[in-house]
């Protein structure tokens, strides 16, 4: 094994460049030494977890990339005993989120079901504040251990706390809080780093149905109620006709293969789950801005940062509707392609670099634009790179 990896062998869209010091800590104290260490240093430092949403340059990365390799997850006992219905349950930051679904399924923890096949760790869940089929991880968080980074101190912040938001949360936004070069004192970590995340969840074998899409693959109405095992089942299902699963053949990587808790799938290499999954959010819009766009594309009610209502709209659709198909790429040759399924996925055809990623992102970006009006923007996170352009804002 080589001394230590590239990004292109820890993050699922498999580009970047290598790694000065890379850093698996297997305990708790050692996890916060690692981050103190490269601190006290002021070397860049990435903590990363699944590398599902992380695009990193080419160049190589004279920093710290540290990745917690903790996986416990505890049962704890109910707040207080006040419900013998509700479930605590603790699971370090390093625990892969979808081991963590496939635990309480089994075990008939309700809740984030609907939440199943998302890459990524238990940390980054809450960084992003994954969401998906009628569920967000925000739902289920009681309270986030993380390491503070200004305060060189442990503290727990509740879910107000968190300030969860549309993929957001005062985690991911402290990345980019304190401008200096070239984001912030933080990036491309945030100041709190997650230690360990705690969760309500629901003893139940059941769940309830709200996304319309599920609804549909399962022949059910909204607000049905049907088994968790079936609704994980199903999720899984159509995140694998969406090619929006992880390409599992990653893990038989030397640098993956001890990140799950099961063996290395034989499955073979499919490049189209080569991507960060979905690259841009969906557009909220002002009511004036939404005016804009054709009456027949996606609408629904959101709130803006500011707290105000707002619309969103589809990214995909805004994608598919300016002229890029499945499948698009800038020219014959390139080596990065839009998903051959889904057209939120840009996807590394097995020879791209992260300057082809980003020529592809700028070249949608612009099409979106001069179309409708509306910029899109990137869902990973950008180490390294520059995804801007002389558009700043929505029309």
């Amino acid at each position: 094994m080589t001394s230590t990896p590239s990004f292109a062998d820890i993050t699922t869209i498999g580009v970047g460049g290598s790694i000065k010091d890379f850093i698996e800590p297997i305990t708790r104290d050692d996890f916060i030494s690692s981050i103190m260490a490269a601190d006290d240093a002021e070397r860049p430092l990435c903590v990363i977890g699944g590398g599902s949403n992380l695009l990193a340059s080419d160049q190589p990365f004279d920093g710290v990339v540290i990745r917690d390799a903790r996986r416990q997850v505890l049962l704890l006992s109910s707040e207080d005993d006040l419900n013998e219905n509700t479930v605590l349950l603790k699971a370090d930051a390093g625990v892969h989120w979808d081991d963590l679904v496939d635990h309480c399924v089994r075990n008939g923890y309700q809740g984030i079901e609907g939440l199943s096949g998302i890459p990524g760790t238990v940390g980054a869940s809450v960084v992003q504040n994954i969401g998906a089929y009628g569920q967000e991880v925000a739902s289920s968080v009681v309270s986030v251990e993380v390491w503070d980074r200004a305060t060189s101190s442990c503290s727990f912040l509740s879910a107000d706390e968190m300030h969860f938001g549309y993929r957001t949360s005062v985690l991911k936004q402290s990345m980019y809080a304190t401008p200096c070069v070239p984001y912030s004192l933080y990036f491309p970590s945030p100041r709190y780093i997650v230690l360990s995340v705690t969760f309500k969840l629901q003893r139940s074998t059941m769940g309830t149905i709200g996304y319309e899409q599920l609804a549909s693959a399962l022949h059910v109405s909204m607000g049905a109620s049907l088994k968790i095992t079936e609704i994980r089942r199903t999720v899984l299902q159509i995140r694998g006709q969406k090619q929006m699963l992880e390409d599992p053949a990653r893990y038989r990587n030397q640098w993956m293969e001890y990140v799950l808790s099961g063996e290395p799938s034989d499955d073979d290499i499919q490049q189209d789950r080569w991507s960060c999954g979905s690259f841009f959010t969906n557009p909220i819009l002002t009511p004036k801005q939404a005016q804009r766009l054709p009456q027949e594309a996606p609408q629904f009610p959101a709130v803006l940062p500011n707290g105000e209502q707002g619309i969103k709209t589809s990214a995909a659709w805004l994608i598919d509707h300016a002229g890029f198909y499945k499948g698009y790429a800038v020219d014959d040759q390139a080596p990065a392609s839009l998903s051959t399924v889904h057209t939120l996925a840009l996807t590394n055809r097995g020879h791209a670099t992260a300057h082809d990623i980003v020529t592809l992102a700028q070249t949608i970006q612009r099409g979106v634009y001069d179309t409708f009006g509306v910029q899109l923007v990137p869902e990973p996170v950008i180490v390294g790179l520059n995804l801007g352009w002389d558009t700043k804002e929505n029309k």
